[in-house]
């Protein structure tokens, strides 16, 4: 689990988004984001991160509904992820089964997926092959305890995915989420 200090530098808070400093610096200059100035530097409270986070999620999704599938053998990870992202607007799918989890893949349109690495049945690697196969730009994010796993370096064959380590907590699912919400609005 990924744990922020109290008071987060710049350096710091650009990592606990995943995103470069000068984003954070335009992100300042505009105003856009909860800092205050110490001396002659940036610092950051988490607790007021995390709740900007959840409102940009918010506000983010009211003009655009995305649909985020989650496909997870674990059912309470489902549960989690289905309260945050609900609890931010956005619309979500539960899969506890990756051949279900592919069904939906290809029947519907997702924004993204996130998949388990260790599943029964079929392993999250094999799953994300057949992801790629079906729709090649959908973005994905594995959820794995395992990150320097066999079954990783498989998947990584396939074609570039974003990674969340269990165990994780609302905001990496909410920062996870927000990244490839701004990715997708540039690229549009």
């Amino acid at each position: 689990m990924r744990v922020a200090p109290e008071l987060m530098t710049l350096e710091e808070v650009a990592g606990y988004l995943r995103v470069n400093e000068k984003t954070i610096y335009r992100l300042l200059s505009g105003g856009d984001i909860p800092a205050s100035k110490i001396g002659h530097l940036w610092r950051f409270k988490a607790t007021e991160i995390d709740d900007w986070l959840s409102r940009k999620a918010i506000k983010n999704t009211k003009s655009e509904k995305a649909d985020i599938l989650i496909i997870d053998d674990d059912e309470l990870v489902g549960t989690l992820f289905e309260d945050v992202l609900k609890s931010s607007g956005y619309g979500v799918t539960t899969a506890n089964d990756p051949f279900k989890g592919l069904e939906l893949v290809k029947s519907r349109d997702f924004a993204m997926v996130f998949l388990d690495l260790k599943m029964p049945g079929m392993d999250g690697a094999e799953l994300f092959k057949q992801i790629r196969q079906a729709k090649h730009d959908l973005p994905v994010t594995i959820i794995t305890g395992f990150p320097d796993s066999d079954l990783m370096m498989k998947a990584l064959a396939h074609g570039p995915f974003g990674v969340m380590r269990k165990p994780f907590k609302e905001s990496d699912i909410l920062t996870a989420v927000n990244s490839y919400m701004r990715a997708g609005s540039a690229a549009r």
